[in-house]
C-alpha cells in the first residue's frame, strides 16, 4: 500500500444530539414504544455527536431521494478521497492499471468505476471492477481482487474505493430490527492505492502478508442475520437480527482457524495443540462450540475456563495491532472478549465508532488512521484487520508496517482530544431519562414547529 485517504465530510452534515433527536421524532409512523427504543439505542450505541449524515436525511427528504441526490452523495466521497490520494502520491490517474469500487447499496449504469474513469480520463485499457452487495467487509474483498491481479500483471498500480450510499436507503418504517441501521451507519469512505512495482517499494507504508476470506452464507441463519428486506408497510431497509453475533463468532472462528498457522509462531501453535489434546474425547456435535471457545472465548463455563487458563490461541504472539471493524459496540466488545484484547487494543475501533460511526466498508481505514495519528505504528509491526459483513462474511488480512507512520490524516482536527472521557455521553445526558409522557409532549411540540 502506497497511501490511503479517508473522507472528511463537510461540517454542515454533522449529526449532533439535537439533529439526531429531530430525525427520530419527525417519523410520525413511530409509536411511543419505538421512539423510546430508538433513543435508548442511540444512547448505548457508543457513537458520539460528531458523526456525519447525508444531506437528504438532515433536510428531511429521506423518503423521496432523487437519483441526483444519490450521485451527489457518492461523488463527494469518491472524488474528494481520490483527489487527495493522487495529490499525496504524485501518481496521475493515467498511471492506474486496476480500479476496484465497492458500494453495496448503489449499483447504477454506467457503473461507479466508469464514472471515476470518465471523471479522471483514465486509460482505455484499465481493468475496472464494480462490487455491489458485499456489505461491511467489502473493502478486504476489493483488496483481494487487486492482490489476485498483481499475481498476473507485474509492475502495476491499483486503486480501491470503499464507501456506502446511505441517503437513498434510510429506513423510514417502524420495525425495531431495521431501525438499528439508522442508529449505527454514518457517512464516510476511503480510497487506497496499491502497487507491486519494485521501483515504488521504498515508498510503501504497508505490505500485505496474509489474506483469508470466509463465506458463511450456506447457513440460513447466518445468511438472514443481516439482510436487506421490506417491512410489513413496504419500507425497505437492513434487518439486523439477534443471531448476528452468533454468526459473526462462527465465521470468525473458521477464518482464524485457517489464518492462525500462517501468522502465529510455532511455539504458540504447539502450546495450543497440547492444550487441545486434553479435550479431544468430546463428541462431534460439541466440536463447533469447543472451537469457538478455544479461539473466541465462547461456550460453557468449562470451556471458557480453559481459555482463561491460557488454553486458547494467543494472537498477540504474532500480532501487535488489531484493526477491528467499528460496526457497533457489541461487535467490538465481542471480538475483544473472544481474542482477549485489552482496552489499549480496542481503543482505535471504539474511537472510530465514537467519532465517525459505522461507515460500512470504509470503517477499517478510520481505525487504521487513528493508530497512525497516535503514532502507534512502527516499522516491522503487524496489523490484523478483522472485517465482518452481510453474507455472512468474515474477511481478515495481516499487514506489515514498512516504516514508522505518524500522519495525523483525517484525525488531525481532533486527535489531541482522543480518547475522550466516555463517561460524558451527550446522548445519555439528554435522553437516558425519557419517558412516555415526555415523548408525547416533545412529538406534539415538534409537530407544531414543523407546521
Amino acid at each position: 500500500m502506497l497511501a490511503y485517504e479517508c473522507f472528511m465530510p463537510p461540517e454542515d452534515t454533522k449529526l449532533d444530539t439535537d439533529s439526531a433527536a429531530k430525525i427520530v421524532l419527525r417519523n410520525k409512523k413511530l409509536r411511543l414504544e419505538e421512539l423510546r427504543f430508538l433513543l435508548k439505542t442511540i444512547v448505548s450505541s457508543g457513537i458520539g455527536e460528531n458523526t456525519y449524515c447525508p444531506r437528504t436525511v438532515l433536510e428531511g427528504r429521506e423518503e423521496c431521494p432523487t437519483l441526483k441526490d444519490t450521485y451527489e452523495e457518492i461523488d463527494e466521497i469518491m472524488f474528494d478521497t481520490l483527489d487527495n490520494l493522487f495529490k499525496k502520491t504524485g501518481i496521475s490517474p493515467s498511471e492506474i492499471d486496476f480500479l476496484v469500487v465497492n458500494v453495496s447499496l448503489f449499483s447504477p449504469a454506467p457503473s461507479l468505476t466508469a464514472r471515476i474513469i470518465n471523471r479522471y480520463k483514465m486509460r482505455e485499457n484499465i481493468k475496472a471492477f464494480n462490487l455491489a452487495g458485499m456489505g461491511c467487509s467489502a473493502s478486504v474483498v476489493a483488496i483481494d481482487v487487486v492482490q489476485q491481479l498483481f499475481k498476473t500483471y507485474k509492475n502495476s498500480v491499483g486503486i480501491v474505493v470503499s464507501t456506502e450510499d446511505l441517503g437513498a436507503h434510510w429506513y423510514c418504517g417502524r420495525d425495531k430490527k431495521m431501525m438499528l441501521s439508522n442508529c449505527l451507519f454514518r457517512s464516510g469512505g476511503c480510497s487506497m492505492m496499491f502497487t507491486n512495482k519494485a521501483s515504488l517499494k521504498s515508498r510503501a507504508i504497508l505490505k500485505l502478508k496474509h489474506m483469508e476470506r470466509t463465506q458463511y452464507g450456506a447457513d440460513d441463519e447466518a445468511y438472514n442475520c443481516c439482510i436487506q428486506v421490506e417491512d410489513e408497510l413496504g419500507y425497505s431497509g437492513f434487518r439486523l437480527t439477534k443471531s448476528l453475533v452468533k454468526s459473526a463468532a462462527q465465521a470468525l472462528t473458521v477464518n482464524l482457524q485457517t489464518m492462525a498457522p500462517k501468522i502465529l509462531p510455532l511455539w504458540e501453535m504447539v502450546r495450543f495443540f497440547f492444550a487441545s489434546i486434553r479435550y479431544s474425547g468430546m463428541k462431534k456435535r460439541e466440536l463447533l462450540p469447543f472451537l469457538t471457545g478455544m479461539v473466541l472465548g465462547k461456550g460453557n463455563k468449562k470451556k471458557t475456563k480453559l481459555n482463561v487458563l491460557g488454553g486458547g490461541l494467543n494472537f498477540k504472539a504474532g500480532i501487535e495491532h488489531f484493526c477491528v471493524h467499528p460496526g457497533g459496540r457489541a461487535v467490538i466488545d465481542g471480538v475483544g472478549k473472544g481474542l482477549r484484547l485489552n482496552e489499549y487494543d480496542l481503543e482505535p475501533a471504539r474511537m472510530a465508532l465514537h467519532r465517525w460511526g459505522n461507515t460500512s466498508a470504509g470503517g477499517l481505514w478510520y481505525v487504521l488512521g487513528y493508530m497512525e495519528a497516535k503514532k502507534r505504528l512502527k516499522k516491522g509491526d503487524r496489523i490484523l484487520m478483522i472485517s465482518l459483513g452481510a453474507g455472512f462474511k468474515c474477511n481478515n488480512c495481516v499487514w506489515e508496517v514498512m516504516r514508522d507512520l505518524s500522519d495525523t490524516n483525517v484525525w488531525k482536527d481532533c486527535i489531541e482530544s482522543y480518547p475522550p472521557n466516555t463517561l460524558n455521553n451527550p446522548f445519555k445526558e439528554k435522553y437516558d431519562w425519557i419517558n412516555d409522557e415526555y415523548l408525547s409532549f416533545v412529538r406534539l411540540d415538534f409537530s407544531r414547529m414543523v407546521l
